[in-house]
């Protein structure tokens, strides 16, 4: 039986990757049960595993504009890479590219972070394929076991009239369960490289929020948008996250579903 070591356990992915492979030989340790900077730790963990999914992180996107090595040492893992190798599938996010032009992103195109966090993941994923691991780039995830974008519209639609939201920067919304079911997938499929699993189409967090409103059975047009001017962050935000998806075909896959279809599908469980 294959063992599965999946990191950051108890993150949204990480919870749904464990429950996709129900059944499989899984340890999913947390932050606290394994650091994934301590490089002792990370041996013994990875030496047992016949397949490493990365999904450790420093997500706070703000913080990493002030403490960049911290981040830098959690996003570039790169005692993991070096002992995975070719087991390794690491996640990492649309924000490797500068969000500059409307096309959707190919998977072979320049990279160009525009903030800390950004360079910070650019480092793990080279440091990844130096040692022929694979990279699986996301983004505008939501899911059952942790907060999101959905769940904090979801709380604003209960207790305001109306709420501005961005209208200008585009991506594409994803179900963590459709993008565990996808990495799972992938591995069996024996390809590597580099992937964009996001769910299908695009639309922006404007858009996004306007269709939490109407599962919510709400007028979608208590939602205002405004600019990104609106809501100054110390780290920049690209304004086109939306991924291009043609590497699926060289492992035999399909892209994942539309934004829409995956969140209705999860709606009764968010």
């Amino acid at each position: 039986m294959t063992r599965w070591l999946v990191t950051g356990g108890g993150g949204m992915l990480a919870s749904d990757l464990v429950r996709v492979l129900d059944g499989a030989d899984v340890r999913a340790p947390s932050r606290a049960e394994l650091d994934i900077t301590d490089e002792a730790a990370v041996d013994e963990a990875v030496n047992w595993a016949d397949v490493v999914v990365n999904c450790a992180a420093w997500t706070a996107v703000d913080d990493a504009e002030t403490h960049e090595e911290a981040a830098l040492k959690v996003n570039a893992p790169v005692r993991l890479a070096e002992t995975a190798g070719r087991k390794l599938v690491h996640l990492s996010t649309d924000y490797v590219f500068s969000g500059e032009g409307a096309e959707p992103w190919p998977e072979d195109a320049p990279t160009g972070p525009i903030n800390a966090y950004g360079r910070t993941k650019l480092a793990g994923e080279r440091a990844v394929l130096a040692h022929h691991g694979t990279v699986v780039r996301t983004a505008w995830l939501y899911g059952a076991h942790g907060p999101s974008f959905v769940r904090t519209m979801t709380r604003l639609e209960r207790s305001h009239d109306f709420v501005n939201v961005v209208a200008d920067q585009h991506g594409q919304p994803t179900w963590t369960h459709d993008l565990a079911r996808q990495i799972v997938d992938l591995v069996n499929s024996g390809a590597r490289g580099v992937f964009h699993g996001t769910n299908s189409g695009a639309t922006t967090w404007h858009g996004l929020a306007q269709e939490v409103f109407r599962l919510l059975g709400a007028d979608p047009e208590r939602v205002r948008p405004v600019t990104s001017e609106a809501f100054p962050r110390p780290a920049p935000r690209p304004k086109n996250s939306v991924l291009a998806h043609g590497a699926w075909a060289s492992a035999g896959l399909k892209p994942m579903r539309d934004w829409r279809e995956a969140l209705h599908r999860a709606w009764p469980e968010l």
